[in-house]
């Protein structure tokens, strides 16, 4: 059993070091603050004397990987304290900041407002979870965990549980939600990356890979505490500019908190005005007579293929005939070979476009609106009462998992270790929680004044005369932007766009008729916060094996300089592997985020609360509690999600397979209290644990009692 770790500074660190430290670090980075800022005035500048948007986004990108490059270099260790906990002596105000990029992630920064946009009030269930999530981990979590001293979720579960068990457990729960997590981050990547740049999604990937790995593979947790301090300076100045351009283009007012409300009433005026629109309702009316076709389709699909087959080659020969046009002909032989090959393919395809259809035959181009509360009436009949209790008890749900989930996200929990002190880690969570409020109190303006915006300056404009905006993110991915005028009258109406919520952020500045050089650092900020996370989830994958799995259970007695090697070497392998998922495109950025949520709070919040606040918890029963929690959270997302389900050859209905209407997304519903009965049911049953574990999480609790005292206490 290993000792508590003493709440001081580690030795030979005095006070007044730290103090020298603490300045050094202030002038480092207000240093660095004041040369980003006339870094992007001089590309504005430039810009306007006629520098190629391309280029800037080259410089961009090659200019802010590059910055994080160096500060790898320069931090790059192989002392294992410095490796795996920044050497214990990260100041509160620079472990909040480096906390704040840590956990604004891509999902954060770039889903977040594009998920109130489309959404409405039901995405406000993200903010509220994650914010009181951070008070979770302030009030239960993370300075007890500070004081057992360990350097690792797992490494604090096999000291706390006794024996490899519950430690391995550990190592597999903390894999799969930081490779869930890490997968959603290189995602990201690739999409600014792409952007930025305008080379392949696929390369895109691979190029942000190589910021990600300097960092961390070179100097592990001080590298990348260092540089997500600077990451964050960039992206909450990238975040704030674009949304205050436009809170001043809109109302004059340059808060954009203040007139968020005053805005919400204009976009729900205008809500009205676009539902009842009759060029609106003409676009729902294709849409409802597309879905009607391919519905009778899908009654006989043999006998339909026979006939968009015969219909598709009976075009081509009569335009070859008639001597028609190579593009004519060219056409319709794109179309002949689009035709699916067989009846399987041809059911496939017509119910996945069939579902689109009937998706977008809904008013406001399938979103709520904006102030709705929740789904549905509850005064209504008695479908609209179901619809209005289902969406109510799915906001309560993920408001519960991603605060649960936040508590127990091992590379959160981790930056607490980096502290010098328990009431450093203390004071650390609120500084945490103050940069992280930055961008959260800012998100639902952001998205209110963009969806005014996209109403009243996009919407009903014409074809020929789009902003170029549009066209550059459908050539990135036509799945997150595309437009067409599917009622032939040369006006985009807002059911004939469809739009993804993972680039309304990164849009914001072109929305808003910002120069090219803001879009370029809102570009930079998200790649800032997506590499800050991705960072963090590698370094504690690599960390659980090399550490966790390595050295704690296979080979105790291995030299501190190949223990970092080898986690050098997993964090390489790792992230190779994520890219490959990623490239793949497995599903949108927030669910794969609340996914890796969910998994954290069934797997780790049950056996670490109930291991810091009661001493009776036992070993095995820990064991079990957090496979049952994280089995079936797994299990319920296998059978409910459509990517899982197909990775797992589920064929039976999806509705047959949903538990009281909850979605997938908050699967950890059912895997926490299960967690939490099978860990106090267990360890009722099963001996205690010895008296020095006993007495160690007596004094955790109760530093300050000693003996019969803390035991009263406790």
């Amino acid at each position: 059993m290993a000792t508590i770790a003493p709440d001081r500074p580690q030795p030979n660190v005095s006070t007044a070091s730290n103090s020298a430290f603490k300045k050094q670090l202030n002038k480092v980075y207000a240093f660095y603050t004041g040369g980003f800022i006339a870094f992007v005035i001089v590309l504005a500048i430039l810009e306007q004397m006629g520098l190629n948007r391309e280029w800037i986004g080259f410089i961009f990108l090659l200019a802010t990987i590059g910055l994080y490059a160096g500060i790898g270099i320069m931090s790059r260790t192989t002392d294992a304290a410095e490796y795996y906990v920044a050497g214990r002596r990260v100041p509160a105000v620079y472990n909040g900041m480096a906390t704040g990029a840590d956990w604004m992630s891509a999902a954060s920064f770039i889903g977040m407002a594009g998920t109130l946009y489309l959404t409405g009030y039901s995405g406000l269930a993200f903010i509220m979870g994650w914010t009181g999530g951070y008070c979770l981990v302030a009030l239960f979590l993370a300075p007890y965990l500070r004081k057992f001293g360990q350097f690792t979720i797992p490494d604090f579960l096999g000291e706390r549980y006794g024996g490899n068990l519950p430690r391995f457990i550990g190592i597999v729960a903390a894999i799969l939600c930081s490779f869930t997590y890490v997968v959603a981050q290189i995602y990201g990547v690739g999409i600014i990356t792409s952007r930025l740049t305008g080379v392949a999604f696929e390369i895109g990937i691979f190029l942000g890979l190589g910021g990600i790995l300097v960092c961390s593979f070179l100097g592990g947790m001080r590298a990348v505490t260092w540089t997500q301090v600077a990451q964050y300076i960039i992206l909450i100045i990238a975040y704030m500019i674009p949304v205050v351009w436009l809170s001043v283009k809109q109302t004059s007012v340059p808060v954009p908190q203040a007139v968020y409300g005053y805005q919400l009433e204009k976009v729900t005026a205008k809500e009205a005005q676009l539902i009842n629109d009759p060029k609106e309702l003409e676009v729902r009316k294709i849409f409802a007579d597309q879905a009607k076709g391919l519905a009778d389709k899908l009654k006989d699909p043999k006998a339909a293929l026979a006939a968009d087959r015969a219909a598709a080659e009976k075009k081509v020969a009569d335009l070859k005939a008639s001597n028609a046009a190579v593009a004519q002909v060219a056409a319709a032989e794109k179309e002949l070979a689009a035709v699916p090959k067989d009846e399987a393919a041809a059911v496939k395809g017509w119910t996945s476009a069939k579902a689109a259809a009937e998706a977008r035959d809904k008013p406001l181009a399938g979103m709520p609106r904006h102030a709705q509360i929740f789904a549905g009436d509850p005064n209504g009949d008695a479908k609209a009462k179901e619809t209005y209790d289902t969406s109510r008890r799915n906001f309560l749900a993920l408001i519960f998992c991603l605060m649960v989930g936040t508590a127990a996200l091992p590379h959160i929990l981790m930056r607490y270790y980096t502290t010098p002190s328990v009431k450093e880690a203390r004071a650390s969570v609120t500084w945490s929680l103050f940069f992280i409020f930055l961008l959260y109190f800012t998100a639902p303006a952001l998205a209110v004044l963009v969806k005014f915006e996209m109403f009243n300056a996009v919407v009903g404009s014409s074809f020929n005369a789009l902003p170029y905006w549009i066209e550059a993110w459908n050539k990135v991915d036509p799945s997150l932007l595309s437009v067409v005028d599917v009622n032939k009258d040369g006006i985009l109406q807002l059911g004939e766009m469809k739009i993804g919520g993972d680039i309304v952020v990164l849009a914001t500045p072109a929305i808003g008729g910002l120069p090219y050089v803001i879009s370029g650092l809102v570009a930079a900020g998200g790649l800032a916060a997506a590499l800050s996370t991705a960072d963090g989830l590698l370094l504690t994958i690599a960390n659980a094996l090399s550490h966790d799995l390595y050295y704690k259970m296979i080979d105790p007695n291995a030299p501190t300089a190949r223990r970092v090697m080898l986690s050098k070497i997993l964090l390489l392998v790792v992230a190779l592997a994520a890219a490959g998922v990623a490239s793949q495109k497995p599903a949108d950025i927030l669910f794969l985020v609340s996914a890796a949520f969910s998994f954290a709070a069934a797997a780790f919040f049950p056996a670490l609360v109930l291991g810091i606040f009661w001493k009776r918890a036992t070993g095995i029963a820990a064991t079990l509690g957090m496979v049952a929690g994280l089995g079936i959270t797994f299990y319920y997302m296998a059978m409910t999600q459509p990517w899982m389900r197909s990775i797992f050859g589920v064929t039976s209905p999806i509705a047959e397979n949903i538990w009281f209407g909850i979605q997938p997304i908050s699967a950890g519903v059912f895997g926490v209290p299960l967690g939490f009965a099978v860990i106090i049911l267990v360890s009722l049953v099963t001996p205690a644990p010895d008296k020095k574990t006993q007495e160690l999480v007596e004094h955790v609790r109760y530093p300050h009692l000693t003996g019969s005292a803390a035991r009263v206490a406790s």
